[in-house]
């Protein structure tokens, strides 16, 4: 048997968008850039992105500033619902909120977003095979962010809402065999200038 080793998971939002969503702005580059330079000493097997443009362009921003480190798109690693509660799934003072936010969404993205996020756990989450750690990085975007520090903390399906991530905000979760996951690092923007940061988290809890 080969056994398990640990899995070091670093997860992030993309850089800031442009309005239109189809790559980055001057600071979500520069933000993208920064975030790889304090990546630069993690022994990272592989940088994983999602298919839209703008969390490509971040991973290619990052992966510019490491060394020999590949790039993997996953589709799993998109921009999608991965799960729309029932409105008894949610807490009565703030089931009429959600559900609204959550308006719009068709069974078809229902469906497909479900499954995604199925296969984002599976791809992305545990102790690894092997003797050896793993440490990875997953380039995506908010409610992907949300739904795998979610998993992190055993939270329930519906609790993916409400949680916001910032551009290029460092999330880092571990899986130890044995052990339960524990997130280490959440929204860290210690890489980012007074500038560049609060971009993609709302208004009020910028300080």
């Amino acid at each position: 048997m080969t056994g398990t080793a640990t899995r070091y998971l670093y997860v992030v939002r993309h850089g800031e968008a442009s309005p239109d969503e189809r790559g980055l702005t001057e600071a979500g580059r520069r933000q993208a850039t920064l975030l790889g330079r304090r990546l630069r000493d993690v022994p990272l097997a592989a940088v994983h992105h999602g298919p839209l443009p703008r969390a490509e362009q971040t991973a290619r921003l990052i992966a510019a500033q490491l060394t020999g480190v590949p790039l993997r798109v996953a589709e799993a690693a998109g921009d999608y619902v991965p799960h729309l509660p029932a409105r008894d799934e949610l807490p009565s003072d703030s089931a009429d909120f959600f559900l609204g936010f959550l308006d719009g969404v068709t069974d078809e993205e229902r469906t497909r977003g479900a499954a995604l996020a199925r296969r984002a756990l599976d791809l992305f989450t545990g102790p690894v095979d092997g003797a050896q750690d793993r440490h990875e990085l997953v380039v995506t975007h908010n409610f992907l962010v949300a739904w795998l520090v979610r998993e992190a903390m055993h939270a329930p399906k519906w609790r993916w809402l409400g949680l916001n991530h910032g551009n290029a905000a460092l999330n880092v979760i571990r899986y130890a065999p044995g052990r339960p996951a524990s997130l280490l690092v959440s929204n860290d923007t210690r890489h980012l200038t007074d500038a560049l940061r609060w971009t993609g988290l709302p208004a009020e809890p910028h300080l």
